[in-house]
């Protein structure tokens, strides 16, 4: 599948949501604004979360009460109607993506469609990773070589620690060559699913790759794949893709 593809079949399954429930043409608004790295993911013991060192941000969608957050490297201020957002260029307009995403989440939390649409706070990482432990050993027992795609620190310190073989791929500079919780942070661009399909047990893929589509690299492989995260949440449903989030646990 390309991103291209991808991103007309999300578009097409969230319209198929939309007419199901009757709020295709729904005109109370969604509205998106970028939240610091205090608002969305509290005062942590790590300083090293991407949100708070990268050049990503947190965007928020507001639905009838419901909140829909994704991670997005091109944030905007937006006002406007579902219909609006369905009818955007997510597949050139990165700006148009974000909101997108975030919508979706807004919108299928308010449904009771999926969980885990708003990032966990402050001792909410920590507690994620304690979780995430347990989720493995129960589900993927088997598992020793996981490779984690996507930094975040506190699940690869729990990884590292836990005697699994763990590789860590990341898009940040300022983290690709360096050595974290005793891992050497590899370049992720230089990564596909398909080149580690013949290494891990299992993909720990953070759902922040839908925002730029290189989420395709790693659907439909033979290797296990599980999303992690807050911004895949509703897009996960749409596409019936294997995800954990435990967010909501820590509200």
């Amino acid at each position: 599948m390309t991103k291209e593809e991808l991103f007309q079949t999300i578009k097409t399954s969230f319209e198929k949501v939309l007419m199901e429930n009757h709020i295709e043409n729904d005109t109370i608004s969604v509205s998106c604004r970028a939240l610091s790295p205090e608002e969305a993911i509290g005062i942590t013991r790590r300083r090293d979360f991407p949100i708070i060192t990268g050049k990503d941000v947190m965007i928020q969608a507001e639905y009838k009460g419901s909140f829909g957050q994704a991670f997005t490297d091109a944030p905007t201020l937006y006002t406007g109607s579902l219909s609006e957002i369905l009818s955007a260029d997510i597949v050139q307009d990165p700006h148009a993506r974000g909101i997108f995403i975030a919508a979706v989440n807004a919108v299928m939390k308010y449904l009771d469609q999926c969980s885990g649409t708003v990032h966990c706070r402050t001792e909410g990482p920590e507690q994620c990773a304690c979780d995430m432990l347990s989720h493995l050993r129960k589900n993927y027992p088997d598992a020793r070589k996981i490779a984690l795609v996507g930094y975040q620190p506190s699940l690869l310190e729990m990884l590292s620690t836990n005697g699994f073989d763990v590789r860590v791929f990341d898009l940040n500079e300022g983290n690709i060559g360096h050595v974290r919780y005793g891992v050497t942070v590899e370049n992720g661009a230089e990564m596909t699913g398909k080149k580690l399909e013949s290494w891990a047990d299992l993909i720990l893929c953070t759902g922040s790759t839908i925002c730029n589509g290189t989420i395709v690299d790693y659907m439909d492989l033979n290797t296990t794949v599980l999303f992690f995260g807050i911004t895949l949440a509703g897009t996960a449903k749409l596409l019936g893709l294997n995800r954990s989030c435990f967010a909501d646990r820590y509200v």
